[in-house]
């Protein structure tokens, strides 16, 4: 049987290139396992601006709840989006391998937008938790959803109590050999 929450994205995940698809994967892995659609593209803020735009638009027409934009560097993507929408957008600020710097820089420009055309921004790398906020954002009119976030964030608790017990057990240096952690 399909899962009605997941015939009709509910949220579009952006980014600029393909090299943050490894990164962002992870915002379209939460979301699906919460049940929820998500929409994958590759659209730049810089180099496909009209592309960005009319996405946008054509997804506030299907129904979609929010955006999730990837970005390094400059991090353009979700400020572009964010001017273009009163959805809720969630910026995920992206590491950079050739600048070195570590995704600050993206961080400071996903964070630092002007005074209304606001971006919530999660940490550096931080898809799966963007995946979560956007499913949470959905479950706030939605109950089902609620459920579903309410169930994800009880066994994510029960699993650490069960690693912890494991831990006092095995001691950290057996677990840590175990886990492959060493």
């Amino acid at each position: 049987m399909v899962d009605i929450a997941m015939i009709d994205a509910l949220v579009g995940i952006l980014m600029g290139s393909d090299s943050d698809l490894p990164v962002m994967q992870d915002a379209a892995k939460a979301l699906e396992e919460l049940g929820i659609g998500s929409e994958v593209h590759m659209l730049s803020a810089h180099r496909t601006p009209e592309s960005v735009v009319e996405y946008v638009k054509g997804a506030e027409a299907k129904g979609f709840k929010v955006f999730i934009c990837g970005a390094g560097g400059a991090a353009h993507l979700a400020g572009v989006v964010a001017a273009h929408t009163a959805l809720p957008v969630i910026g995920v600020p992206l590491m950079s391998t050739k600048m070195g710097s570590a995704g600050v820089d993206a961080l400071f420009s996903t964070a630092q937008m002007p005074p209304g055309v606001p971006v919530a921004t999660v940490a550096i790398n931080g898809a799966k938790n963007a995946g979560i906020l956007a499913a949470q954002i959905i479950g706030a009119g939605d109950e089902a959803v609620r459920a579903k976030i309410t169930a994800y964030k009880e066994k994510i608790g029960e699993d650490i109590v069960s690693k912890d017990a494991e831990l006092q057990e095995k001691g950290f240096k057996k677990y840590l050999e175990e886990q492959g952690l060493v």
